[in-house]
C-alpha cells in the first residue's frame, strides 16, 4: 500500500482542510456560530449565540470532532507531522481496520479525560489526544514494528513533559489518549490476527 492511499494521509488532508476552512472562511456559519465553535470540545458553556453548547448539553459529536480543530498553523503543523510519522507505522503494522479502532479509542478516551478532569471547563482543540494513542500502541508493540523502542519512549516522555510545562495545553487529553491507545492495542493483540504487515512505498 502506498502512502498516498493510507488512512493516515486521508486524515491529514481532512483535518488540514477543516482548519483552512475554519481559518479563512469564518463567514461559513450556521446557527450564529463558526465551524470551529461547532466542533471544539467543551463541557457546557454559553456561546456567542447566547445558547448553551457542549457535550453535557447534548452535543456528543464534539468528543470526536475535536480532532478537526486546531489553534494555529503551528499547532496543526506539529500535530500533522507527528501523525504522519507515527500513524503510517502503526497503520502498516495493524492494518486499516485495527488502526481505525486505535484512533477511535484514543480520541474518545482523550476527550472524556479532558471533560472529566479539567476543572476550568475550558474549550479544547486539536488531535493531540488521538496522536498520543499512537504512542500508547507503539509502547506496546514498537519492537514488533521494527522501530527504535528507546527513541519512541524518549519522544513520548518529551511530549508529556512539554504538555505539563506549557500553559493552556490540555495534558488530561494527552494522558487519556495514551491510555486509550495502549488499552486498545492490548485488546487487539489478544485477538486472532493473521494479517501480514505491509511495507509502505
Amino acid at each position: 500500500m502506498k502512502l498516498k492511499n493510507s488512512l493516515t494521509t486521508t486524515l491529514i488532508v481532512v483535518i488540514s482542510g477543516f482548519f483552512i476552512v475554519a481559518t479563512y472562511a469564518p463567514t461559513i456559519t450556521w446557527g450564529g456560530l463558526g465551524l470551529q465553535e461547532h466542533l471544539l470540545l467543551i463541557n457546557k458553556a454559553i456561546f456567542p449565540d447566547n445558547q448553551v453548547h457542549g457535550v453535557y448539553a447534548g452535543e456528543w459529536w464534539r468528543v470526536l470532532t475535536v480532532v478537526l480543530t486546531h489553534a494555529s498553523w503551528l499547532h496543526l503543523g506539529m500535530n500533522m507531522l507527528v501523525l504522519f510519522q507515527l500513524g503510517n507505522i502503526v497503520e502498516g503494522y495493524y492494518g486499516r481496520t485495527r488502526y481505525s479502532i486505535i484512533l477511535l479509542a484514543s480520541t474518545v478516551s482523550a476527550s472524556f479525560a479532558s471533560l472529566l478532569l479539567d476543572p476550568l471547563n475550558q474549550p479544547s482543540v486539536g488531535a493531540s489526544g488521538m496522536i498520543f494513542g499512537l504512542f500508547g500502541a507503539m509502547a506496546l508493540t514498537g519492537k514488533k514494528m521494527g522501530v527504535d523502542y528507546r527513541q519512541v519512549m524518549a519522544y513520548l516522555v518529551l511530549n508529556l513533559v512539554i504538555g505539563f510545562a506549557i500553559p493552556n495545553v490540555d495534558w488530561h487529553a494527552h494522558v487519556g489518549g495514551l491510555i486509550g491507545g495502549l488499552l486498545a492495542a492490548l485488546i487487539l493483540q489478544a485477538l486472532p490476527h493473521h494479517r501480514i504487515p505491509q511495507r509502505w512505498e
